[in-house]
């Protein structure tokens, strides 16, 4: 595929998406809308990839929303702007729920919609220079269609915050909330990253999407006997599934498993 504001390159059963607008500070519009949803939707169903690495090119990761398309997006009626959010909503939610495992590799500032884009990620690895933002109500409107995300990342009593007063916070900041995993000098980012991706490639693939899903189901739930019943269930098919025999089965070997060969 050819897409307009994305490069894409795979090796070792990795793919990095990289946001090719520095020109705008990698600000979206509906063609890179589009050419993300376009993107996590191919390579995860791609089975040669194992994991996804959202990068960007230039200073800044993702400035939000381009201002060319912010001034169209003003004439809009209520029926285009309700479609319009809802294609960036589907963007969203394709990263959210890609079977892969995604990584955000934060090499910059990264404010507003960006903020989205890196919260649907299940892995966040930022630069100690980096700044978040949420800047929305400045314009005099909300972060909504990212509020899923992004309060699942940050939490509640930090959105109560940053979503009403709109201030800049760093990256220690968005560490210490949660938003991010780690924070590392911008001549570690490639090293960090890199290994998190290979400690991801290295397990079960089936495992992995699984476990993927296994947080995304029981985050926020009660201790049931459903719950119980349903985690159960989980472990019992897993177990023997073929990457789960395999899996045990090489380790009583001391050998590598399947899916490394």
């Amino acid at each position: 595929m050819t897409y307009q504001t994305l490069t894409i390159a795979i090796a070792d059963k990795v793919a990095t998406i990289t946001l090719n607008r520095p020109d705008v500070r990698n600000a979206f519009n509906e063609t890179t809308i589009s050419d993300i949803t376009l993107a996590f939707d191919q390579l995860g169903r791609d089975e040669a990839v194992r994991a996804i690495v959202l990068a960007a090119n230039g200073p800044a990761f993702c400035a939000g929303a381009d201002l060319n398309w912010m001034k169209k997006m003003a004439g809009y009626s209520h029926e285009e702007n309700n479609a319009d959010a809802m294609q960036l909503a589907e963007m969203l939610r394709t990263i959210y729920l890609c079977p892969k495992p995604v990584v955000a590799k934060v090499q910059g500032d990264c404010y507003a919609g960006g903020m989205g884009l890196v919260a649907a990620c299940d892995i966040v690895v930022a630069v100690e220079e980096a700044n978040f933002c949420l800047s929305e109500v400045k314009l005099g409107l909300i972060p909504a269609t990212i509020s899923p995300y992004v309060i699942k990342a940050m939490g509640e009593q930090a959105a109560r915050r940053y979503f009403l007063t709109a201030e800049r916070f760093t990256a220690q900041q968005a560490l210490r909330i949660g938003f991010t995993h780690e924070v590392v000098a911008a001549g570690e980012l490639d090293a960090t990253v890199a290994a998190i991706v290979k400690a991801l490639v290295n397990n079960s693939p089936n495992a992995v999407q699984q476990a993927k899903v296994l947080v995304r189901d029981v985050a926020g739930h009660p201790v049931t006997d459903a719950l119980l019943a349903d985690t159960a269930e989980r472990i019992a098919h897993i177990r023997a599934s073929e990457q789960g025999r395999e899996g045990v089965q090489s380790f009583l070997d001391k050998r590598k498993p399947a899916w490394l060969n």
